[in-house]
């Protein structure tokens, strides 16, 4: 019935007037505060009267009812009880009603002692005062929790069915106090409807902010449907992200929304609560224990130390940038040839410049009198070198410059290691150079060679001052090209998400994970060795893409269409981190091993790598792929025009 009214209301001519008000003036709020306090002086004196009681008093009722207006008033100012704003009303406006109209009631109540001590007569009757001080108490406070109850009926009346209607899982202070900021925000984004206590605590039916607490004692998806919600708000900080992940994903199989939100002490801004919940991320969902690093380890290596960067503004290389400043490093020497990547990573680290030295330099790692030049300007202790090309069909079509850039770039940076005497060179790799399929994999399994071939051949020979290190993982979210993004955005265009085949698998983990692991493996690094990062469990593309259709608020192939494309040049159905006749062995990170690989000749290789170098100069791409497969005869080539090469 209510609702109908407040219906009524919304579709009247008063509609706009309604919602353009923004709260009355204080003086309104003053005299109707007053004007309470004299309604509650007249039904005293009706209750008085109708119980025959007679009182003689100094003045008549006229007087003492402006007498008890006036003190009244005056502790509402002394008080400020009309400043707050009436729809916003909250506990503390009610306390401070009760305490100005008892301090009223007391002041009264001591005039008429006083009066009766030295005039032998009283002004008010006692009684009456006790009466109208609790009437006007409970009149007063009545109306400002009417006007709250109007306002917040009336004003959600219009967008209740643009609201989500959500549960809250938890039923902890943190849970109350995003409840209690989801209600009150304006404008309203949720409709909450109940909480979900996982201790199971509740024995009978309780509410909370006059919501009911649900246990949990049947499936997540049935207490949503039975609810009526349509998503999940995940407010529990107790959950391990073993049980935080099997909620999104019994959540997102019966395609509910599902939020998360962090604990109130991290709230940058209180007011805007929907601005802290989020949907969950894909990497969100990787079942991976948290990565522990040797702090300590890569700290006393890199304190103090001048680091080199190259492929510094990219995904990887930014990343690997963001990590090393807090080890306190003398100097980080940024190198990229990408202009506007690198000046966006500068403007966003220049705020540690006062506390490490930074320097950005546009440069290629093809070019080595540049490369010399900056190795004689910086003197770098350590090389972190992550500039590589590395989509797969580009470098199928264009195998000179895989050749330039992957191969002769760390050629070119490896002997200058060497030249300048730094402590520790690593080359980050990728799982495509292993038994590898195309240009891109093959090119990257050629630096592998040289770096490794070269720790081994000055080791020998007695004048190795460069630990030369290899760290090879898979598929990186959410970097420069990569598929996460790609699927964002033609998620966010309605469709089709494009995949190359339904059975292909992927290894993955985040930027910050894989950098974390590079550091770690720097670190711990004595030379020659390639470290193979655990991976955690493959993932097929298409369950991929489902998640994120999901996770977007869409059902896969409804909304949001799948389509096979077929699979790409030098593209393969899995990845492997190691080859068919490599071991590996434990290190003291549970996910990090050493693949041992046999060493190739140094001065076989090398001679072999300057031929390339040649080759690629001026042959055709056939003859540079022939090159390659010579240097790794495991290169075998897959949906590619260099197939027939293999026969």
């Amino acid at each position: 019935m209510s609702n109908q009214i407040f219906k009524e209301l919304k579709n009247s001519i008063f509609n706009k007037k309604f919602q353009n008000i923004g709260y009355l003036p204080r003086w309104i709020i003053f005299a109707i505060d007053v004007f309470i306090v004299g309604v509650s002086c007249g039904i005293t004196q009706i209750i008085i009267h109708s119980l025959s009681v007679k009182f003689t008093g100094i003045f008549t009722e006229v007087v003492q009812a402006g007498l008890i207006l006036f003190v009244n008033a005056l502790f509402f100012m002394v008080y400020r009880t009309y400043a707050g704003i009436i729809r916003h009303s909250t506990f503390i406006d009610g306390v401070k009603l009760l305490v100005a109209t008892s301090s009223s009631y007391i002041s009264l109540l001591s005039v008429n002692l006083i009066s009766f001590a030295f005039f032998k007569s009283k002004i008010f009757l006692s009684t009456g005062l006790f009466i109208t001080y609790v009437i006007s108490f409970l009149l007063l406070f009545l109306f400002r929790i009417l006007v709250k109850n109007f306002f917040e009926k009336y004003l959600q009346a219009d967008d209740q069915k643009q609201l989500i209607k959500a549960v809250i899982y938890g039923a902890d202070a943190n849970a109350i106090s995003v409840a209690n900021a989801l209600k009150t925000e304006k404008p309203a984004r949720f409709k909450l409807v109940a909480f979900i206590d996982k201790f199971k605590q509740v024995k009978t039916s309780k509410s909370i902010l006059d919501l009911p607490i649900i246990n949990q004692s049947k499936s997540i998806h049935v207490i949503l449907r039975t609810m009526g919600a349509e998503a999940l708000i995940i407010a529990e900080k107790s959950l391990s992200k073993e049980e935080t992940v099997a909620i999104v994903e019994e959540c997102l199989e019966y395609n509910f929304k599902v939020f998360t939100v962090p604990l109130i002490t991290d709230w940058e801004d209180q007011k805007q609560i929907s601005n802290q919940l989020k949907n969950f991320a894909i990497e969100d969902l990787l079942e991976r224990k948290p990565i522990v690093l040797d702090n300590n380890a890569i700290s006393s290596q890199i304190n103090g130390k001048t680091v080199l960067i190259t492929g510094g503004a990219g995904s990887i290389g930014s990343e690997i940038v963001r990590q090393i400043i807090p080890f306190n490093p003398y100097k980080i020497v940024i190198l990229d040839q990408a202009e506007s990547p690198l000046h966006n990573l500068k403007l966003e680290i220049s705020e540690f410049e006062g506390k490490v030295k930074i320097r950005t330099i546009i440069a290629d790692v093809r070019d080595f009198d540049l490369m010399t030049g900056v190795f004689e300007k910086y003197k770098p202790d350590f090389v972190y070198h992550a500039a590589a090309y590395k989509h797969v069909p580009l470098m199928e079509e264009n195998p000179g410059q895989a050749i330039y850039t992957n191969v002769i770039g760390t050629k070119n940076l490896a002997d200058l290691s060497q030249q300048f005497k730094v402590d520790k060179f690593v080359l980050i790799s990728t799982d495509k150079a292993v038994n590898p399929s195309s240009v891109m994999g093959a090119s990257k399994r050629i630096a592998e060679k040289y770096v490794q071939s070269l720790n081994y051949h000055l080791s020998q020979s007695k004048r190795n001052s460069t630990k030369y290190i290899t760290t090879r993982f898979g598929n990186v979210l959410g970097s420069n090209g990569s598929i996460v993004p790609l699927f964002t955005k033609q998620i966010q265009e309605g469709g089709p998400i494009t995949i190359t085949h339904p059975e292909i698998i992927r290894y993955f983990m985040t930027i910050p994970e894989a950098c974390q692991l590079v550091l770690e493996a720097g670190a711990m690094g004595n030379g020659g060795e390639i470290f193979i990062f655990d991976m955690g469990k493959p993932v097929k593309i298409i369950d991929l893409a489902k998640k994120m259709i999901r996770l977007a608020g869409f059902t896969p192939d409804n909304e949001i269409k799948i389509k096979i494309i077929g699979l790409r040049p030098g593209e393969k159905l899995y990845e492997e981190l190691l080859n068919d006749t490599s071991k590996t062995l434990p290190t003291h990170n549970e996910k990090i091993m050493i693949g041992q690989d046999n060493f190739d000749n140094y001065e076989e290789i090398s001679e072999l790598v300057l031929q390339l170098s040649e080759t690629a100069k001026s042959a055709g791409n056939n003859e540079m792929v022939v090159l390659m497969k010579k240097i790794v005869p495991e290169f075998k080539s897959m949906n590619s025009v260099f197939e027939t090469l293999d026969s």
